[in-house]
């Protein structure tokens, strides 16, 4: 594949070994620095499942902000990875906990300064008019502070049922994602209905809470309900 007038080259290998599937991936310099990952997948019973996934990034390049509001550009070696198990009971529950660490991410202080920069920016621009500061302050939210998971360490658990009380192609759950850097977290509840061919019906509503300056808690709402209907032909 051809990127930016670069040639990016990559390979994909997968293996059962010893019932556990492996993949292997790894793709070359090219618009991208080089970077390379592996996950496995295993069933220790038949309702029992560990899963795992690392990734490498070479020269991996972000900007960072200080208390001073400077931004600096950093290039560093990045490894990410996750762990989780998925079990599931005899009446259908299915639990899932995956603990991720993100290694290009940002700590506690750099998200402080990243919110705080932007409060300051925000004042500035109400008493001048002047709307440098939010510009750069939007310009580091595309590039790293405005992801999703942009810090470093997170915690995800999700109970999902499917039909309790015999309700035919109904399936409700309730998934939560607590950064363990910050202590803030979101909480989603979730009811899906397949019952109509082709048809599939998601009510979700989630609540996040949070101090100020937590990943959470400086989020533009702190609840949202929304439905999603999806037709597939």
């Amino acid at each position: 594949m051809i990127v930016n007038n670069r040639l990016n080259v990559g390979v994909k290998l997968y293996f059962l070994l010893y019932d556990t599937d492996l993949d292997v991936i790894y793709a070359a310099d090219g618009s991208r620095t080089a970077r390379m990952g592996f996950d496995f997948s295993r069933n220790v019973t038949s309702s029992f499942e560990v899963h795992g996934e690392i990734a490498h990034i070479r020269d991996n390049r972000r900007q960072t902000l200080d208390a001073a509001g400077v931004v600096h550009a950093e290039t560093a070696d990045a490894t990410s990875g996750l762990l989780g198990i998925r079990h599931l009971t005899t009446f259908d529950l299915t639990t899932i906990i995956e603990y991720y660490h993100n290694g290009a991410g940002f700590d506690s202080d750099a998200m402080e300064n990243y919110f705080g920069y932007i409060k300051r920016g925000f004042d500035v621009y109400r008493t001048t008019g002047n709307a440098a500061m939010m510009g750069t302050a939007q310009n580091l939210a595309a590039a790293g502070y405005g992801r999703a998971n942009p810090m470093e360490d997170y915690l995800y658990l999700k109970f999902s049922q499917k039909e309790p009380a015999d309700i035919l192609y109904f399936t409700p759950s309730i998934a939560g994602m607590v950064n363990l850097r910050d202590g803030s977290f979101s909480v989603t509840q979730e009811l899906l209905y397949t019952g109509i061919t082709n048809l599939e019906m998601r009510l979700r509503a989630a609540f996040i809470q949070g101090g100020s300056n937590t990943e959470f808690g400086e989020k533009a709402a702190d609840c949202r309900i929304e439905l999603r209907v999806g037709y597939y032909f």
